[in-house]
């Protein structure tokens, strides 16, 4: 049984604004119906595979708990990583965690974020490697390049691949991210494919490689994990141990040291979907290559993507050639599509000039379901708010705002004071300024509801928590 490790960290810059280190590309319904995250998930599972072990932040921790249950997917265990450290620590907390339970345990360490088409060809892969995984070997994965791409890592073979079934090969050397006309001299040899960074070795296997390659980091990360404490279905590591790991990538930690490295070619379609460009050239779109997305249009353009994330936002391109434009409710970028890498550049401009748009994005997602803010001023805010059924948001109250509640769609369980009272459509309840209050979704479809906010202070840390089904930190 192969143990799925799904490492579902980021900081979504690459896709802004789409993306957001709120809510970054992993969660996105980017090319179908499903997320990325999503996606990965069904590509890993079936009768060769255990439930998925998850590793990721503690903001991220309700959207994944959504997203498992929307598809149907149990989950062994989602690890909840009290900062950020790269992928070494998480590969080795997701190690350490399995020795305890299953210590001839094999693991297929996969980034979240990944578009693998062919679902039957990469588990032929995984196949092919787990022969030299049992081994001994660190096994991963190079995809075969289509392009001279300078935004991927190269791996260099040992000797040439030989036909066209994707064989276990030893490998040679990883290649930093190359230039332009470096690009084009690695892809001119077949000993050169594109770093995945999706690995498959046996428990046993990595945890020797981190005792020859990166010792200083077992101890602390064991730490981490025997002293991990259960929260609701997460398992938090434990953040003073964490914090004294190193803040390395498992590439730059191990793989590079080790010498028991194998490579499987894989010549299927593979996207980590690291810009826009990557977007465009994985979508369908008719023969002018004009990709469209929600409320867009086009007209006599070529070789652009058009995206609109909101319905009442239309965006038009009138003779557009090689452009990205993606609009949504509080941004929009226009850019070159040869400019697709350098997205980068905006967000870090916009974090400058302290925009919020910069990271926050504009639906606010929580354990009991979202809102977003429709209209703000100097004394009010206007939400729109969306509960779960059989969610609940804390008991609470606020120091600087009174709210009044409208609900149009379902029925709301309301809490304030002593007094409880179910709310349906078209019909509103008022919270006094420091009063005590909840708000219930008793129903079985979404509850939706307008909040209008009044004070002098209309911060989200405004709150003081009196109990919490979700567990989430109280403030005085």
């Amino acid at each position: 049984m192969i143990y799925p490790v799904i490492l579902c960290g980021g900081s979504g810059t690459r896709l802004w604004p789409l993306s957001r280190k709120s809510y970054p590309k992993q969660f996105s319904k980017l090319l179908s119906h499903e997320s990325l995250f999503q996606g990965s998930l069904r590509r890993l599972s079936g009768d060769d595979y255990a439930n998925p072990i998850i590793l990721t932040n503690a903001d991220f921790r309700f959207i994944i708990t959504e997203q498992l249950a929307e598809i149907g997917v149990q989950h062994d265990a989602i690890l909840i990583e009290p900062s950020s450290r790269n992928t070494a620590p998480a590969v080795l907390a997701a190690a350490l965690y399995l020795q305890k339970r299953d210590p001839n345990a094999m693991m297929l360490v996969a980034p979240s974020d990944h578009v693998v088409p062919d679902t039957a060809a990469f588990n032929a892969a995984v196949q092919t490697g787990e022969a030299g995984a049992r081994s001994g070997d660190l096994v991963t994965f190079g995809i075969k390049p289509t392009r001279a791409e300078t935004g991927y890592g190269y791996l260099e073979l040992a000797h040439d691949p030989v036909g066209s079934q994707s064989k276990l090969t030893k490998l040679k050397s990883f290649v930093e991210k190359p230039d332009a006309d470096r690009a084009e001299d690695l892809i001119a040899s077949p000993k050169y494919l594109w770093n995945s960074g999706i690995f498959l070795f046996s428990v046993k296997t990595i945890l020797a490689a981190f005792e020859d390659h990166a010792k200083d980091m077992i101890a602390p990360c064991n730490n981490a994990v025997q002293n991990a404490l259960p929260d609701l279905d997460f398992l938090r590591l434990d953040a003073e141990s964490w914090a004294e790991i190193s803040d390395i990538s498992i590439d730059y930690a191990v793989m590079e040291r080790a010498d028991n490295l194998s490579v499987v070619p894989y010549r299927s379609g593979w996207s980590d979907l690291g810009n826009w460009d990557a977007v465009w050239r994985e979508s369908d779109g008719p023969d002018n290559g004009v990709v469209l997305s929600g409320a867009a249009h086009a007209i006599e353009c070529t070789d652009s993507l058009l995206r609109s994330e909101n319905e009442n936002l239309e965006i038009v391109g009138i003779g557009l050639k090689n452009i990205v434009a993606v609009a949504m409710p509080d941004a929009v970028l226009v850019a070159d599509m040869s400019r697709a890498q350098d997205v980068k550049q905006a967000v870090d401009l916009l974090k400058h000039n302290d925009a919020k748009q910069a990271e926050q994005f504009p639906r606010d997602h929580r354990p009991w379901g979202w809102f977003e803010t429709l209209s703000l001023g100097p004394r009010f805010q206007v939400k729109r708010i969306m509960v779960h059924p059989g969610a609940a948001l804390s008991l609470q109250s606020h120091v600087h705002r009174s709210e009044h509640w409208v609900v149009v769609a379902g029925t709301a369980r309301v809490t304030v004071g002593e007094d409880v009272t179910l709310v349906t459509e078209n019909q509103s309840v008022y919270i006094p300024v420091g009063d005590k209050h909840r708000l219930e979704n008793p129903g079985k479809v979404d509850l939706h509801l307008i909040e209008v906010q009044t004070g002098t202070y209309l911060g989200e840390d405004d709150i003081v928590r009196y109990d919490d089904v979700y567990a989430r930190e109280k403030r005085p």
